[in-house]
């Protein structure tokens, strides 16, 4: 059976869900269908607990918190969800409309679709020796999803960016040894951090090597020992409970690549009135849009939706004047929050 929608977001990230909020305040109602089997997007998906400093009002939260938040604020207008399955189809009809099928079967027939988040889908790169791989999930892990997992364990983590750096930091206090494999001597991340990280190893709270993992030992079906060849050709083994690999996200453009879309580096071209693509109907916000001047920012995306909603209201609406309305004095948007106007407070 297919779904006739007003509008379905791709994507479940932060700003996929205020999407969601946005178009509520103009009473459109979104489907959103997310590839993950929760929302969050890769933001909650990578760094639940990394903190967030520059989201408006909010000193400092992390990303699962603000995702939280998000799905608090859009209650109201009861968006319905689609989660673990992507959109594989997108079909322009004869009147304009679009026809979606996911993974899992799900149609849509929408005159408009928001492409949210990032840039398609993305894997993790691997750690390529033997077959370490069927550790995945046990003692081998490309995501932290629950820190508390790690503590009181010798870690060992391979990366020089900020993931790796991050959780180094997070962690060396928690973990009974802490260990940082990297492939060169300069880093990728924030050089704050480089230095946080090469002072815990002057005072000898934790180790760090130049190098590669070059093999590996287990003991009754679990990673106990890393080998790892340094820059210099000299192996070392080092005991290890857990194995945290950030090499860094390869990003899987997938379908969207075949929707005709005007594409620069696998991100889709927009533009800055109405953040619609080059195909009408089809918008775009958050990391997947590019624009002159575009800045890779989760604020950056909440404008995106906003100005993605009056543009969507308009065409949901031909010829008819979409009004800016405010929050704090609009009876209308009141009604759709579900919140007691002032004026009959007043009364």
């Amino acid at each position: 059976m297919t779904i006739k929608a007003e509008t379905v977001i791709i994507g479940g990230g932060p700003c996929g869900l205020f999407q969601i909020f946005e178009l509520g305040l103009h009473g459109v109602h979104a489907h959103l269908v997310e590839s993950l089997p929760h929302v969050g997007g890769q933001c909650a998906e990578l760094y639940p607990d990394k903190p967030i400093y520059d989201i408006p009002a909010i000193p400092v939260c992390g990303a699962r918190e603000l995702v939280d938040r998000l799905m608090d604020q859009i209650k109201p207008f009861n968006a319905e969800f689609h989660l673990g399955q992507q959109v594989t189809v997108v079909e322009k009809l004869k009147d304009g409309s679009f026809h979606l099928k996911t993974s899992v079967g799900t149609e849509f027939q929408t005159p408009t679709v928001v492409v949210a988040g990032g840039v398609g889908s993305f894997e993790p790169m691997p750690l390529k020796v033997g077959d370490i791989e069927t550790f995945t999930g046990r003692s081998l892990f490309y995501s932290i999803k629950d820190p508390l997992l790690h503590q009181g364990k010798r870690l060992m983590v391979l990366g020089g960016g900020d993931s790796a750096l991050d959780w180094v930091l997070n962690l060396q206090d928690k973990a009974k040894s802490m260990t940082l494999v990297h492939r060169r001597h300069d880093f990728r991340g924030a050089p704050a951090s480089v230095a946080k990280m090469k002072a815990l190893v002057e005072k000898g709270k934790m180790d760090l090597h130049y190098g590669n993992v070059s093999d590996y030992s287990e003991n009754a079906g679990e990673l106990c020992k890393v080998e790892i060849t340094s820059l210099e050709g000299k192996i070392t083994t080092h005991p290890v409970d857990h194995l945290l690999v950030f090499f860094g996200l390869s990003p899987k453009l997938g379908p969207i690549a075949e929707w005709g879309l005007n594409l620069d580096k696998d991100k889709i071209q927009v533009d800055t009135e109405s953040f619609q693509s080059n195909v009408p109907g089809i918008y775009a916000i958050g990391d997947i849009s590019t624009y002159p001047g575009k800045k890779k920012l989760i604020l950056s995306g909440f404008h995106e939706a906003a100005l993605a909603a009056f543009a969507i209201k308009a065409q949901l609406n031909p010829g008819k004047k979409v009004h800016l309305q405010y929050t704090t004095t609009s009876s209308v948007i009141h009604q759709r929050l579900g919140v007691e106007s002032p004026k009959k407070k007043a009364g």
